[in-house]
């Protein structure tokens, strides 16, 4: 028998303490839960909880909350609810073989870290256990949400072992999207080493077609965001709102001819968003590789890419009116942008992602790189 102690903070914070996901029950306010016991079963799946909630005033018994979507992953994932229960936060170590020939995390890694603890995040509050975070009315009406824009901002790289403490939120953006956005800290220091957001949008699992966020379903993920807006960039001083311009023939640098592998594909059966990234930066010249290291990332997914697609990748510097590079130094502390620093220390390039077929665009890119530092 499993005797736990929790604080009834809030309906969220408090079961999500004691470890266990799915959508909570709601906790009077100003009652105690007394404690909460369960048991595990033979094949380690499912955990029954029963949560005694107490009257703060005379002690008796007022309601008995239970809950049954407990899984060993709950147990062991370092993450939970924040306090308010509007964001949640989750530790990773970074694994030796996430790290790339920087002896660094890739970007790779970093953009599967942001996608990992998004779907906890909305497993954490009751959505969807089925990988695609959908609402209840989502998945009634078979609808999904894929990716529209990514913008990711690295101002210092996790190395192997390290810990790293990303926090998510998402927001509505507009009739038929919704907004992520992240902030990673090196849990030693606390200090900020990176920012990303996200856009996305709804479409139907069967059409493949956009669809309106409904008020329905609005009204079933918003509770759990934050009731002001609140932004992981200062939208002012970055570019992830900039517009990419779509990079024409002759590109100064290609790689043709790339083919999905079945790894590649996502449970909805196409290619993984994170699969785009690694796509892009195989056409970048490997003198920037070699002296240079990514400093932030900006995708508009166009179309979706499937396993027996040929795909090209087009890249080319992007020159800024004036003949500079046009490109942030970002601190560590809050990511605002600086003082233009030397086109030699800092380079800006478009990408294109394309069917190699018929020329039909599945991706626009922006990225910009900082001269690496020295050893």
């Amino acid at each position: 028998m499993l005797k736990l102690s929790c604080n009834g903070l809030d309906r969220a914070h408090s079961l999500a303490q004691c470890g266990f996901a799915g959508r909570p029950a709601c906790v009077v306010p100003r009652r105690r839960i007394s404690g909460v016991s369960g048991f595990w079963s033979p094949g380690g799946r499912a955990i029954r909880v029963s949560a005694a909630v107490v009257s703060a005033k005379d002690g008796a018994v007022a309601t008995r909350v239970e809950a049954e979507s407990g899984t060993l992953a709950d147990r062991l994932r370092v993450g939970s609810l924040t306090e308010d229960g509007l964001s949640y936060k989750e530790k990773f170590i970074v694994r030796s073989y996430e790290v790339g020939i920087n002896k660094t995390a890739t970007v790779e890694t970093i953009a599967n870290l942001l996608q990992e603890v998004g779907c906890n995040h909305a497993q954490s509050v009751g959505y969807s256990t089925d990988g695609f975070a959908t609402t209840p009315t989502m998945r009634k009406l078979r609808l999904i949400w894929v990716t529209a824009r990514m913008h990711i901002e690295i101002y210092k790289y996790p190395a192997w072992s390290d810990v790293v403490e990303i926090e998510t939120w998402c927001q509505g953006e507009g009739r038929v999207g919704t907004r992520r956005d992240f902030i990673l800290k090196d849990y030693a220091s606390d200090a900020v080493i990176g920012r990303a957001t996200s856009k996305w949008v709804m479409m139907n699992q069967d059409t493949r077609r956009l669809q309106k966020v409904s008020d329905d379903v609005k009204e079933e993920y918003l509770v759990f965001c934050p009731r002001e807006p609140r932004l992981a960039i200062p939208e002012a001083d970055s570019n992830n709102l900039k517009k990419i311009p779509k990079l024409e023939d002759p590109a100064q640098y290609s790689r043709l001819g790339l083919v999905p592998r079945r790894a590649d594909l996502d449970m909805n059966q196409h290619v993984n968003n994170v699969t785009y990234i690694g796509w892009v930066l195989e056409s970048m010249p490997q003198e920037i590789i070699d002296s240079h290291e990514l400093q932030s990332i900006t995708l508009d997914y166009r179309r979706e890419c499937g396993q027996h697609d040929i795909v090209d990748s087009l890249t080319s510097v992007e020159e800024i009116q004036g003949g500079a590079e046009a490109v942030s130094e970002l601190k560590s502390t809050n990511g605002s942008a600086m003082a233009r620093e030397d086109k030699h220390e800092h380079q800006q390039f478009l990408h294109l992602l394309r069917l190699s077929t018929e020329g039909l665009e599945i991706n626009r890119g922006r990225t910009e790189w900082r001269k690496k530092a020295p050893r």
